[in-house]
């Protein structure tokens, strides 16, 4: 297993450094977005890498509609990158898009901050959801809770009402319609899989004018994946994504504010194991 907690790439100038992906310049509209095994819960980024998560996510994401990837193979990418082998398996080439500052979130069953805000409210984002709902039951339809997104501090969640009066109705309503069509299109293979995608995010921009899909695509830091077989709503299903490192530091007492606590090796372990154990059933065969 390989571990990049920072990239470094001689040559090339630094776009930005996210929570977890450093995006480059690439020359003309181009990016190169590479991925670390860098872990943020709780919108903190930690202090212990995950081995092999970045190679995780970067060959978990796919293209399912128009989006903004180039290539994965650094033959094409410019010479500064070609030669960084630690970028092998972890970086994507893309086009630059005017990214949408908003977090699509879309919602199948009912987890997470969402299970936290219906048990106070009855709502999630705002929106009323039917009485009597049990921790992690499916929800009669999907549902769409868009988030503000922040490069540092915490992430909100808004209602539709607060996203349209944001960025414009047709453009949330078209953000809603992609966010949902792409999540049922995600439920129903993960299911042939043997996992439930019980809620995941999205982000998009524009590209020439176009609504184009950016970041990355379904994967465990993006989405939460559950054991199909051993689902039972009312409980916190058996989970390969991050799910199990909040687990730990809610557990721990920490109070989400930075800097956040180390991970002890045997939680790195088991978060890398569940990454790994995620790309192998979607995917069909072990992270080579």
């Amino acid at each position: 297993m390989s571990v990049l907690l920072e990239s470094r790439v001689d040559g090339a100038s630094l776009f930005r450094r996210g929570k977890v992906r450093d995006v480059y310049e690439a020359g003309g509209d181009k990016l190169v977005i590479v991925a670390s095994d860098r872990l943020s819960a709780f919108d903190v980024v930690l202090p212990t890498p995950i081995p092999d998560k970045g190679r995780v996510l970067t060959q978990l994401s796919k293209k399912i509609v128009p989006n903004h990837l180039v290539s994965t193979d650094l033959r094409r990418f410019p010479k500064a990158f070609r030669e960084s082998r630690s970028l092998a398996g972890r970086a994507v080439l893309v086009e630059h898009c005017e990214r949408i500052d908003v977090e699509c979130v879309a919602r199948g069953y009912i987890s997470g901050s969402a299970w936290t805000e219906y048990k106070a409210l009855g709502t999630v984002a705002g929106e009323e959801l039917p009485k009597a709902l049990i921790e992690s039951e499916q929800l009669a339809e999907p549902i769409f809770t868009p988030a503000t997104k922040a490069e540092s501090g915490h992430d909100q969640n808004i209602s539709r009402a607060q996203l349209a009066g944001m960025i414009g109705t047709e453009l949330a309503r078209e953000l809603e319609r992609l966010t949902l069509a792409l999540y049922r299109f995600a439920h129903d293979y993960a299911a042939s899989k043997g996992l439930l995608l019980a809620d995941t995010k999205f982000e998009f921009g524009m590209h020439d004018g176009r609504i184009t899909l950016i970041d990355e695509v379904l994967t465990p830091d993006s989405s939460r994946y559950w054991d199909a077989a051993a689902y039972k709503p009312g409980s916190s299903p058996a989970s390969f994504d991050k799910q199990y490192v909040r687990d730990f530091l809610l557990q721990s007492g920490w109070n989400k504010e930075p800097p956040a606590p180390a991970l002890p090796p045997e939680v790195v372990k088991g978060t890398s194991d569940r990454y790994r154990e995620a790309y192998k059933r979607i995917v069909g065969k072990a992270l080579a």
